[in-house]
């Protein structure tokens, strides 16, 4: 017999109607209920689809450019296939030589405030579902900024943003990726803020905004949370942990008045 019985069962389905996480899960002897192991097993196949799957460059490119009524530059890692990505976190972090050449002629560096760029990262899931929306939402916020084109990079990782920012020489680099899928998330989208891109940036000088998808963070509340940093980052010259800092302490004096 089940474990759960009564007044546990019961305590069971309300904890999972207010979360995603498995809780309360019942057994049958000292095993899991058929029911939850085939479900484990269901979301687990949905987050390594989501980490092998491949990005729909051109459909995301044509959306992206309607979006923002501008060119949208498609680029690539040095990562040459999926499995190589995996393999060598390293080749994701940078531009592969033909992509840097086009970037670099394409564009004279400077001049620019913020670099958009989206990248597959370890769920293309999330990008095909999340990046185009949420520009929508977020680009009209940034007017007045001097935006770079938007770049769509494959087989691309959080640091990619470093290279494609100190080649546009961009002020600001919002990286929009794909994150590792989690066994109850496998479409949750990042933003990574930095100031100032170059390679070298570790995560510790990045802001980021994640959990974007239906079931967490809205479009609306991701792009103000995106504006407020970013315009924050612009004022003070610098992103990541002393950003936070800066930004904890000047909510407190508007709360102290």
């Amino acid at each position: 017999m089940s474990e759960l019985t009564g007044p546990e069962r019961d305590l069971a389905a309300r904890l999972r109607g207010l979360t995603p996480a498995r809780v309360g899960l019942g057994r049958i002897g000292v095993s899991q209920e058929t029911r939850d192991q085939l479900e484990f097993q269901r979301a687990h196949s949905q987050a390594r689809d989501a980490v092998h799957a491949r990005l729909e460059c051109e459909a995301l490119a044509a959306m992206l450019g309607k979006i923002s009524s501008g060119e949208v530059m498609r680029l690539h890692s040095a990562a040459p296939d999926r499995a190589t990505y995996l393999q060598r976190p390293d080749l994701g972090r940078r531009l592969e030589e033909a992509s840097r050449k086009v970037l670099t002629r394409a564009f004279e560096p400077g001049g620019w405030e913020l670099a958009p760029i989206v990248a597959d990262g370890l769920s293309a899931l999330a990008v095909e579902r999340h990046a185009a929306p949420l520009l929508m939402e977020l680009l009209p916020r940034l007017h007045g900024w001097r935006l770079a084109p938007v770049c769509v990079v494959e087989q691309g990782r959080v640091a990619i943003g470093d290279e494609i920012g100190l080649v546009l020489g961009a002020e600001i680099s919002v990286v929009l990726i794909g994150e590792r899928p989690g066994l109850s998330s496998p479409d949750s989208l990042g933003v990574y803020i930095t100031w100032a891109p170059r390679p070298g940036r570790t995560d510790a000088e990045r802001n980021c905004v994640s959990n974007i998808r239906a079931e967490g963070l809205s479009y609306a509340q991701a792009a103000a949370q995106l504006v407020d940093t970013v315009t924050e980052a612009r004022r003070l010259r610098l992103t990541g942990v002393a950003l936070k800092i800066e930004t904890r302490t000047s909510e407190k004096a508007i709360e102290k008045g």
